[in-house]
């Protein structure tokens, strides 16, 4: 049986950190990897405020202490003084990885022409994926529907935990043992 993986679900919002707003990012988000993953997981889940200081030590806490293998976080992509989830991400990451970023808004456009204001980005800490996603729930979906394909294959490449998925939900890539 594979290890269990760990994955840190953080939503960035100044009003749900508050209480203002329920959060629908951080579930949209447990929900969708409940529907792809048959192997076990456990969740880190946190709420913060759109402050870059605390967006980098809470990204770098769920890698280096919570020993989360992945994380997705949801708000703060984009053009607003206040979002700057991919500003922390770049800063806390050895390596980027701006494909995911780029197929994210490519899929987006065919849904929304506003998708070119997005800024989602991802990048490696240690053996750790972190991927931005947008704030509302159903792009959300849309977007780990287009990116999710390479993140298991990826987690392998970088000695994370190893993701087991639904072929009926999702199919993923890696290639096949010669």
């Amino acid at each position: 049986m594979p290890d269990t993986a760990r994955i840190g679900i953080l939503t960035v919002s100044d009003r749900a950190s508050r209480g203002e707003y329920e959060d629908r990012g951080g579930p949209a988000i447990r929900a969708t990897l409940d529907e792809y993953l048959v192997s076990p997981w456990e969740e880190v889940y946190r709420v913060i405020e759109d402050s870059q200081a605390l967006i980098e030590a809470t990204l770098a806490a769920m890698i280096d202490e919570q020993h989360c293998d992945l994380v997705v976080t949801t708000g703060g992509t984009g053009p607003a003084a206040r979002d700057v989830t991919p500003e922390a991400t770049e800063a806390v990451c050895e390596k980027l990885m701006p494909g995911f970023g780029e197929l994210m808004r490519a899929v987006s456009l065919n849904s929304v022409p506003t998708a070119i204001l997005s800024r989602q980005t991802a990048g490696i800490r240690g053996s750790a994926l972190i991927v931005n996603l947008p704030g509302k729930p159903g792009a959300i979906r849309e977007c780990l529907d287009a990116v999710f394909p390479a993140i298991p294959y990826c987690l392998d490449l970088i000695g994370a935990a190893f993701l087991e998925h639904d072929p009926e939900v999702i199919a993923v890539f890696r290639p096949k043992p010669k």
